[in-house]
Order: C-alpha cells, then sequence, then structure tokens
C-alpha cells in the first residue's frame, strides 16, 4: 500500500523538456511528462485507453501527446481530441491527469485526490534556486522496498562505519546522541559531534585537519523529504549557539518516491554556501556524496536480499531506531487512514 494523498517528487526540472516525453513510474502507475507550449509540465497517466500501450512512446505534437501505435491524440488535460478515420469520439477515450507543480529545480506530483492537492505541504527547499548556494542535481534507482532507505536517512549513526572514509571518519560520530522530535508530518533529528576530527569530504573541500565542531541538523517529513542543515566549525566558534563565522555550511535535499513495492527513485543533490565561484569544488563534493551513497546502495540491496530469503525475520529494534520508527509509524497510520476513507466512499 502507498499513501497517495501527498507530494512526490516525480523529476529534476531539467529532465523534463517539451521535445521529448519523459516516462516514470511512480505508485505502480506510468506516468508520462512533459511541457506544454508555455513551459508548463503536464503529467497524464502512461497508458493509451485503447490498446494500453505507452504514450511516452508516442510523439508531441503542438502541445498535445500522439499515440504512436494507431494514432490517437491526448490533449494536456488527457481528453482525446482525434482518432483517425473517426470522427466520433467515445468518452471513455481519455487518460487519467496528474497534478503537478514545480517548485525549486523539482517537479512535484500529487498521485491520489486533486481536490486534496495542498500546495502549502510541499516542502521548502528554498536553497535549490537560491543563488547563495552550488550544488549539483542527481538521481539513484534502487531496486528495493523505500522504507528501507528511509531507514538509513533516519539514523546517521551508521556514518561512521559504512562511510568511514567518505562522510563518516571518526567513530566518536556514532557516540554523539542525536536529538529526534517528533512532528505531525515526520521527524526532526538534531546531531552535534563536538571537538571532533572533520569528516573526510570536508577534509577534501577544505585540507582542515583540526578538530571541529559538527552538526546534522533536518526534518525527515512524509512521504520520504529530507531537508538538512549540516555543517562544520573551527571548536568552540559558537556554531552550537547559532555562530556560523567561519564555517562551511551544507543544505541537502534529498526526496524518495516508490516506483513499486520493491523499487524506488531516489532524488538528491548536497548544496554549499562556499567557494561559490569555483565549479571545482561543487564536482569534488558532488562526487565525495556519490562515492558515500554508493555505499548505502551496495548495502540496502544486500540487506534487501538478506531480508528476502526469510519473510518471518523481525527486526531488532534498538534506542537508536527512534527516529525511524516513528515515521514508519506515522506513514502506517495515514495509509490505514486513507485506505478506509477509501473504502468507505
Amino acid at each position: 500500500m502507498f499513501l497517495k494523498n501527498t507530494w512526490y517528487v516525480a523529476a529534476w526540472s531539467h529532465e523534463v523538456s517539451s521535445t521529448t516525453l519523459f516516462s516514470r513510474t511512480i505508485l505502480n502507475t506510468p506516468v508520462v511528462l512533459w511541457r506544454d507550449g508555455d513551459g508548463a509540465v503536464v503529467a497524464l497517466q502512461d497508458r493509451c485507453p485503447h490498446r494500453g500501450a505507452p504514450l511516452s512512446k508516442g510523439r508531441i505534437e503542438d502541445g498535445t501527446v500522439r499515440c504512436m501505435y494507431h494514432g490517437l491524440k491526448f490533449d494536456t488535460h488527457g481528453k482525446c481530441v482525434q482518432i483517425p478515420a473517426q470522427d466520433r469520439i467515445p468518452p471513455a477515450a481519455c487518460v487519467n491527469k496528474f497534478t503537478v507543480v514545480e517548485r525549486n529545480k523539482w517537479i512535484w506530483i500529487w498521485m491520489g485526490d486533486a481536490a486534496l492537492a495542498d500546495l502549502s505541504l510541499i516542502p521548502d527547499t528554498f536553497w535549490l534556486e537560491s543563488p547563495d548556494w552550488r550544488y549539483q542535481p542527481d538521481y539513484i534507482h534502487y531496486d528495493v522496498d523505500y522504507f528501507l532507505i528511509a531507514d538509513n536517512l533516519l539514523d546517521f549513526s551508521h556514518l561512521p562505519f559504512l562511510h568511514e572514509t567518505t562522510l563518516g571518519g571518526s567513530s566518536g560520530y556514532a557516540e554523539s546522541r542525536a536529538t529526534v522530535d517528533r512532528l505531525d508530518n515526520g521527524v526532526k533529528i538534531t546531531r552535534w559531534f563536538t571537538d571532533g576530527p572533520p569528516a573526510p569530504f570536508v577534509k577534501n573541500l577544505t585540507g582542515w585537519t583540526d578538530n571541529v565542531d559538527r552538526w546534522n541538523i533536518y526534518d525527515f517529513v512524509l512521504p520520504g523529504v529530507l531537508l538538512m542543515d549540516s555543517g562544520s566549525a573551527p571548536v568552540g566558534s559558537g556554531a552550537q549557539q547559532g555562530g556560523r563565522d567561519g564555517a562551511v555550511q551544507f543544505r541537502s535535499a534529498q526526496a524518495l518516491t516508490p516506483e513499486t513495492e520493491n523499487s524506488s527513485h531516489y532524488f538528491f543533490s548536497q548544496a554549499h554556501d562556499f567557494a561559490l565561484d569555483q565549479p571545482a569544488v561543487t564536482a569534488q563534493l558532488h562526487a565525495d556524496i556519490v562515492a558515500a551513497f554508493k555505499e548505502d546502495w551496495d548495502m540496502i540491496h544486500a540487506q534487501h536480499r538478506s531480508l528476502a530469503l526469510d519473510p518471518n525475520f523481525k527486526m531488532m529494534p534498538l534506542p537508536v531506531d527512534n527516529a525511524l520508527g516513528h515515521f514508519r509509524w506515522l506513514m502506517n497510520k495515514r495509509i490505514a487512514a486513507e485506505q478506509s476513507l477509501s473504502a468507505a466512499a
């Protein structure tokens, strides 16, 4: 079961154009996206009602889409406007249209009841469009249930072990306890590691060797969006009290979108607010992040294969699982409530 009445990231803005049809499966539903004559993003179900052929195998004609199996043409609302050699167009000749919003370089899609789509629920990722930050957008495909990826993002105590040479570094980071605050739509996690060695990727970017005060503060909100303020500062410079002079700061935007029950889309970026005129710094930061996320990908796929061998295996909870336990509970609660309303209707 998936939560449908919520906003998912469907694509980065640069992935969708006015000249090429773009297809992505979301919540077991094939979706085709393109831009109309005004540049606005259109999202329809990627399945022609005639013979079920993917519309994404078709072509764009004056902002509309032509199915290239038998030639049916659909407008931006999903209504069929032409059937070759046929004057009458059946009312059933239409495809579902999805509500989409383009904001801060992400294209958000609402897969549920369009009447419930609330723009105020879209998470704020302002830095993705701010001139004060630099980053490189990216995407990873996973062949696992997206809850396993969410679990990974909700517990950073794995950083010094799984990411020893990339994001983690000192094992002391795992000894620093995170504060978990429960939100109506997710959790806020705050972790400080003071007077410890800088993370390997920070050393790569800055050349720092002295100890630093390091922080990771992030919201992880429904349906699986991470919004993080992180960084490092000279020891005792007041970063924990809000002073960021002399610090290197990062903003991370990561989003999980289920493809199927056993596959997921992962959109991510890591922005920095220093060396803005040095593209090499952005490239180095991105390379370090990708290397670390490859470590996550390998471990989570190995975990998935292990779990698949024994469907009766029960994970043993630990105190560090507080955040991921609450998130899973909250998601299951919302899904159950949505299913109940749907059944009643």
